[in-house]
């Protein structure tokens, strides 16, 4: 069983992996797929919804004679990380309280 994943959960993450440095497309997308059941065909139209969101910037780099689009965390992309991880944290003690009250329901 798997909870259906909407756009908000799959920028977070995104820009989660983002946080602490540049990555082009392909490593994003790897790492995003080792949390969500995401296809490569949806990474893209996201990371280019985000850019142009102006929560990443790109650029190119050179490897063996193609190019490598890395992508950044723009200042709004960093604040609005932020904002998802506060979003989060609530989110996650909501449902651990909820659990928890369920726990003591089993008793």
């Amino acid at each position: 069983m798997g909870f259906q994943i909407g756009g908000s959960i799959l920028d977070f993450v995104v820009l989660s992996t983002l946080k602490n440095k540049d990555e082009y497309g392909y490593v994003v997308t790897q790492e995003v797929k080792k949390i969500l059941d995401v296809s490569e065909t949806a990474m893209y139209p996201a990371l280019k919804r985000l850019e142009k969101n102006n929560f990443l910037s790109t650029y190119d780099v050179p490897y063996q004679g193609r190019n490598r689009r890395y992508y950044r965390l723009t200042e709004d992309g960093k604040k609005t990380l932020n904002e998802y991880i506060l979003e989060w944290n609530e989110f996650k003690k909501n449902i651990d309280n909820l659990l928890e009250k369920g726990d003591e329901n089993d008793n």
